[in-house]
């Protein structure tokens, strides 16, 4: 039986230690014992909507595993005690499963997106790795689903025998979908964001040099400023200001202790 993984807050979402090696072999873990759960890879903006909802907060504490899928996210860990921890991003995350899944013989679904991303994005994905089985794939409508065609999307997954789903309907409609999909659909499902329309060639990816310094965002926003400038100039500093004052709240306790032994021995 796998471990439990060591998890801490973030602001008001608990962040999981993990790596793509541990991740890999979690959702194997999950397959084999037919755990029907979900699988969140968050970033600032993921936590920062979970801190104003508190319902897509429970969401997001209720899941399998949150990954830290934002650089800011490891920084944070980082500070408060987890040294070791790396990046886990959804886009990477979503290839290294498809890299075990292809030598495991395990069928993926392929849920969200346009009609012509998901055929852009089964087409690289075989050429990639072509064991890979890609049992199925669907794109919903935009609009909110009737309980007709949420049935219907749960029949053609099971009928589809994909053990692992991935979900790319974006923040946070696919976080709510997976969450009602819980204990009623029979599979591991991640969430991966804007990885169908990174890995169908539709949407460049920032350098991975601007990655690793945590200027994605910077990258994302210069290309969709219209749709993303509420996420990054409000949830950023937001987040900034907020994960300050826990690291404040943290330390005083500590910083007090100190300060009373230091007046005691000057008493002395």
């Amino acid at each position: 039986m796998k471990q439990l993984v060591k998890k801490v807050p973030i602001i008001s979402t608990f962040i999981h230690n993990t790596n793509y090696q541990d991740a890999c072999d979690r959702i194997i873990y999950w397959v084999k014992n037919n755990t029907s759960c979900y699988i969140v890879a968050a970033n600032v903006h993921v936590v920062m909507m979970g801190y104003w909802d508190r319902k897509y907060r429970e969401i997001l504490n209720n899941s399998q595993l949150v990954t830290p899928d934002g650089m800011p996210l490891v920084w944070g860990m980082r500070l408060l005690g987890i040294k070791n921890q790396t990046r886990v991003y959804g886009p990477d995350l979503m290839i290294a499963w498809c890299d075990r899944a292809a030598k495991m013989g395990i069928p993926i679904y392929l849920y969200g997106g346009k009609i012509s991303t998901l055929e852009k994005l089964q087409t690289n994905l075989k050429q990639k790795f072509p064991n890979l089985i890609i049992a199925g794939t669907h794109s919903p409508p935009f609009r909110p689903l009737t309980e007709k065609e949420k049935a219907e999307d749960r029949e053609r997954i099971h009928n589809s025998r994909a053990k692992v789903v991935f979900v790319g309907l974006g923040c946070p409609k696919q976080e709510q979908w997976m969450a009602r999909q819980k204990d009623k659909l029979q599979a591991v499902m991640i969430g991966v964001g804007a990885a169908f329309s990174f890995h169908s060639g539709e949407v460049e990816q920032a350098p991975r040099w601007m990655m690793k310094i945590g200027c994605e965002w910077l990258y994302r926003f210069s290309r969709e400023p219209k749709r993303l400038w509420q996420r990054y100039l409000i949830n950023n500093p937001a987040f900034v200001v907020l994960f300050v004052c826990q690291l404040l709240k943290m330390n005083l306790p500590y910083t007090l202790k100190q300060s009373s032994i230091c007046i005691d021995q000057e008493k002395k």
